[in-house]
């Protein structure tokens, strides 16, 4: 306690005071060091935000090393600030040759772009996503999948073009850019089970669709949580906008909409509102939006 005390009045008490401060102010090289400084603090996350801070705190370092070098003459702050300013550059080019090296297909770098970094996901993570998956070509009047034919073996997402969805010829919706091709499908397997597609998908002009294959993405969210609980958000999203899509289609007596978010709907059956087969293929799907 007493060597405590003591080392607290030589810092404090017995420490020498300015009698005198120094008239002029220091030169433009300190100044710019520390605007440097002060900018470089203001940077934000991510791979670009840490480009913006290092180099910027880089420059603030050697500002501060030249200042310390030309004007105070002083061997130890000239040699603190060029340690920190080889560290801030060390920094910048590994974090530089990181964002580099991920490169993408045209394709992805519009996925990414539109629907994941509005997400706040970051390159790695995506680049773990896209290397899971293929990019395939649908072309006009083609179909991806066949009622009662196609096996559920995949989950696709749609980059460009659009995909009609019909039931027993019956027109369901559309699909267009960055919406799944077969979210309610995958929604109502379990990852043990199989299925068959119970629509058709149609594509109405040259469509672009990346695609994962269903036990290679399984896998994947056995690996990572985080990518599991993502395309479980983007999977129910997608869902539900597949049902408002649909209730557009479906109307009850008297013309009115019926509200496809109360369950008692579904079940409603009478002589003169039969059940349409419209909502058929989201029924397996139905318990994600009452949740």
């Amino acid at each position: 306690m007493e060597k405590n005390s003591s080392l607290w009045k030589n810092l404090i008490d017995e420490h020498p005071v300015c009698t005198s401060w120094k008239p002029e102010a220091e030169g433009a090289i300190y100044h710019l060091a520390s605007i440097l400084f002060v900018v470089g603090f203001m940077g934000g996350s991510g791979f670009f935000g840490l480009l913006y801070v290092f180099s910027l705190l880089g420059l603030g370092f050697l500002c501060s090393a030249v200042w310390a070098w030309v004007d105070v003459c002083a061997a130890d702050i000239f040699s603190w600030n060029f340690v920190l300013f080889v560290i801030c550059f060390m920094q910048f080019v590994h974090i530089a040759y990181q964002v580099r090296s991920i490169t993408f297909a045209r394709e992805f770098q519009v996925l990414y772009s539109s629907l994941f970094q509005p997400l706040g996901i970051s390159l790695p993570v995506f680049r773990t996503i896209a290397l899971s998956s293929e990019v395939v070509t649908l072309e006009k009047e083609h179909c991806y999948a066949m009622q009662g034919k196609t096996s559920i073996d995949k989950l696709s997402l749609l980059v460009s073009g659009r995909i009609r969805v019909t039931v027993d010829g019956e027109f369901l919706h559309y699909i267009f850019p960055f919406q799944f091709l077969d979210s309610p499908e995958w929604d109502s397997l379990r990852p043990t089970e199989e299925g068959i597609f119970q629509v058709t998908l149609t594509a109405e002009t040259d469509c672009r669709y990346v695609s994962w294959r269903r036990k290679k993405l399984y896998l994947l969210f056995a690996q990572d949580r985080y990518i599991s609980r993502l395309f479980s958000v983007l999977i129910g999203s997608d869902i539900a906008d597949k049902l408002y899509a649909l209730n557009d289609r479906v109307y009850i007596g008297k013309k009115y909409h019926y509200d496809i978010r109360l369950p008692n709907y579904y079940h409603m059956s009478s002589p003169e509102v039969p059940r349409s087969p419209l909502t058929e293929p989201f029924q397996n799907s139905r318990r994600y939006c009452n949740k």
